[in-house]
């Protein structure tokens, strides 16, 4: 990716749901003659637009042994064409005064372009350009290579956080493309060479495999006719199944520590595996529910507990992400209040599990939780690019359009009874969903033992 992922993409998690009445953006969809898909989510509040194509191939796709491919290639589709200078895509759509980046999750590629409306022929001609098209020079290869690896180092080597958090999520998803990093591992991102990567292109990249999504200032009527011209024209492919393996059942509970001398202020991370909206559509709305009725904010009982009446934690949080095409996932940190151990303040976090597990959630924490997701959802409508965000990664991990536009109506009939039976479902320890988290400590580094003196 050539810059972080925006903050809004974090809102994309809470749109994903089974289909209702209520319309909340109101988009348009077509499909053009060679199988790519269009939608178009109109907003009239300024003469700007977000356009972007999303490609259904992530790191989960990639071959052993060739993880950070997609990735890669990501960085790649900016070094040219065989009518477009390596990095003229970008210079040019500075110069029309917009601004477009890329970013690479493990379902999905995504580029976009934000821009004055009137420029929107220009961005699918280059877009449409490059997905059939590209030409690297090989002297670009070669550096990309080396901007990836330096990626690679500052972000995740250098970065224990990120580190540790890459750590936990190979030990969980065993046997499963999600244990490998976005970024891919550094010894397998040296060996590739262009033949590998021009297979990945020529496999992957096609209209068919690719959904168009324009937010903004503009109306299916006004898209539909430039779609046609720009993209109609592209042949479609043969593509691949994408046919994983499964994470198989365990019981062992395993558990991590990292140390690190940048670290100054130790921390608890759990992960958890889950359903994903894909996998179960009512019991992903549920765990939304859920996460936000434990830690949605500074009243909900994880902060309530542990960090404003016990006072041993200076934070804790709960994240749920059911949009994935395959297995979801669940996280719990904590930072310890001064001289508290991890030891302890896991065993108080185990408390509370416990106590949602056993005695569930009460009727005013669930529905304040509802009431904060559904308000989130309508603030999301606001922006340009935000539904641009939501709607494509919604679409291209196994959710609809529907899915999106209903998915205030369905949150709100999550129950209090539903969302205590999730509780106990996949957070008791006792009976683990699956397999157990993983557990893991991120400690500054461990001083030596000094001998005494005699």
């Amino acid at each position: 990716m050539k810059n972080k992922i925006p903050a809004l993409f974090l809102l994309l998690a809470l749109l994903i749901s089974s289909p209702a009445n209520a319309q909340t953006f109101g988009a348009q969809t077509a499909t053009l003659a060679n199988g790519m898909e269009i939608i178009v989510i109109p907003n009239h509040r300024a003469p700007v637009v977000t356009h972007m194509v999303w490609y259904k191939v992530g790191a989960a796709d990639e071959l052993p042994g060739s993880s950070g491919m997609a990735h890669y290639f990501e960085h790649l589709m900016f070094k040219g064409t065989k009518t477009i200078a390596p990095g003229a895509f970008s210079q040019t759509v500075r110069a029309l005064g917009g601004n477009d980046n890329a970013f690479t999750g493990r379902d999905f590629t995504a580029y976009f372009q934000s821009i004055a409306k009137q420029h929107l022929p220009k961005l699918m001609e280059m877009e449409a350009d490059r997905m059939v098209n590209l030409a690297v020079p090989p002297a670009h290869f070669i550096s990309e290579k080396n901007v990836v690896l330096e990626e690679r180092r500052q972000r995740t080597e250098n970065d224990p956080r990120n580190l540790f958090t890459e750590q936990m999520r190979s030990a969980l998803f065993v046997n499963h493309p999600y244990s490998r990093p976005v970024i891919g591992w550094m010894s397998e991102i040296k060996i590739y060479e262009w033949d590998d990567v021009k297979k990945f292109y020529d496999t992957w990249y096609a209209p068919n495999n690719a959904y168009l999504v324009i937010s903004g200032d503009v109306t299916l009527e006004e898209v539909l006719p430039l779609a046609e011209k720009y993209y109609g024209a592209l042949t479609p492919k043969d593509l691949p199944s994408r046919i994983r393996p499964e994470v198989p059942p365990a019981n062992g509970r395993a558990h991590m520590n990292l140390y690190h001398a940048s670290i100054k202020q130790p921390s608890f991370q759990r992960l958890y595996i889950m359903p994903s909206a894909a996998m179960n559509e009512k019991d992903a709305l549920t765990l939304q529910v859920l996460e936000e009725a434990m830690s949605g904010g500074s009243t909900t009982r994880l902060y309530q507990s542990l960090v404003v009446n016990q006072k041993k934690a200076t934070g804790i949080s709960m994240s749920y992400d059911g949009s994935a095409l395959d297995y979801a996932s669940l996280w719990i940190s904590a930072t310890p209040a001064l001289g508290v151990s991890l030891e302890e303040l896991e065993s108080l976090i185990d408390v509370e599990i416990a106590k949602a597990v056993q005695n569930g959630l009460s009727e005013t924490e669930v529905q304040d939780a509802i009431q904060r997701l559904q308000d989130a959802a309508v603030y999301a409508r606001d922006s340009v690019a935000g539904p641009a965000m939501i709607f494509g990664r919604a679409v291209t991990t196994g959710s609809t359009v529907e899915n999106v536009e209903n998915w205030t109506d369905n949150i709100a009939a999550i129950t209090t009874e539903e969302v205590s039976k999730a509780a106990q479902t996949y957070l008791n320890p006792e009976t683990p969903w699956l397999r157990p988290p993983v557990t893991g400590y991120l400690l500054p580094e461990e001083k030596p033992v000094q001998e005494a003196e005699e």
